[in-house]
């Protein structure tokens, strides 16, 4: 879509640490998964479950650590980590 990737990930892994180079938005659709942020060198947790989503905006650095095996979907910008 112009420029914009969307990806199916199942996994039980967590990713790494990563600033994307645009917005990202991950939207949980089975299972729980923490998405570890930071702001202002502070590190947040938000623990999202099925139907919730997480929007990344430019410059947020992040990390997804899935409870288990859980099912996102990931659009950002094509090329991005």
């Amino acid at each position: 879509m112009h420029g914009t990737t969307v990806r199916l990930h199942w996994t039980d892994q967590p990713y790494k640490w990563h600033v994307n180079d645009g917005e990202e938005v991950f939207a949980v659709l089975d299972g729980v998964v923490e998405m570890h942020y930071r702001e202002l060198g502070i590190e947040h947790v938000a623990v999202l479950s099925a139907g919730d989503v997480f929007f990344a905006g430019i410059g947020c650095e992040h990390v997804a650590h899935p409870l288990g095996e859980a099912r996102v979907l990931v659009i950002e910008r094509e090329g991005s980590v």
